[in-house]
């Protein structure tokens, strides 16, 4: 799924997911094959088209640290990777991008952006794309252990003075007046209060 690069005057529709204040360290990050295999394992489809989700792919996708030096190479990379597209204007994403037909200077470009964010995230490299999702899969788990630990701790128990205890373990009752006298039902009984009302 191409990743495009836009500029003002450009104003995108409410089809586009934009990323405001992106410099060329997101645009190298999230045009790499890494970040391409995490969305081909979590992103939705329609079709046979990628969704991009903002809440499902790009939140939970697990961001490299990286350095200074490091990122100033990942955007020089992502420049080259505009470069290259530059060098064929008339064409559109989906034509520089079919598998088929893509100009070499561009697979180059990605090439070797690619090699350069698969080593933010390890030393080895990748054996395809599915070494990288397991990877990638592997730094979530990590980074939401914190989060599920918390929420899975059990929750404290309260204790109930004698006066709440008496009250909350009976139940309730109602007295409704029907014309073959009043009738007492439980609060559970009740369609009114149920939600269950049919007329």
């Amino acid at each position: 799924m191409p990743i495009g690069w836009l500029r003002p005057p450009t104003i995108p529709s409410n089809l586009v997911r934009v990323l405001l204040d992106a410099d060329l360290w997101h645009f190298g990050v999230l045009t790499s094959s890494m970040h391409m295999a995490w969305l081909r394992q979590i992103g939705g489809r329609l079709k046979s088209d990628y969704r991009y989700s903002i809440g499902i792919v790009y939140n939970t996708f697990p961001w490299p640290e990286a350095t200074d030096p490091q990122r100033a190479r990942i955007q020089s990379l992502a420049q080259a990777v505009l470069d290259a597209r530059a060098q064929f204007s008339t064409s559109t994403l989906a034509d520089l991008y079919d598998a088929d037909v893509m100009p070499w200077q561009l697979r180059k470009a990605h090439r070797a952006l690619d090699r350069a964010v698969d080593k933010l995230y390890r030393s080895a490299p990748f054996t395809g794309d599915r070494d990288r999702a397991e990877h990638l899969f592997g730094l979530y788990e990590r980074l939401v252990a914190p989060l599920t630990a918390t929420s899975a701790a059990p929750p404290k128990r309260l204790r109930k003075s004698a006066e709440t205890a008496g009250r909350e373990s009976a139940p309730r009752k109602r007295r409704l007046q029907h014309p073959q006298g009043d009738i007492a039902i439980g609060l559970a009984e009740s369609a009114a209060e149920s939600g269950n009302l049919f007329g």
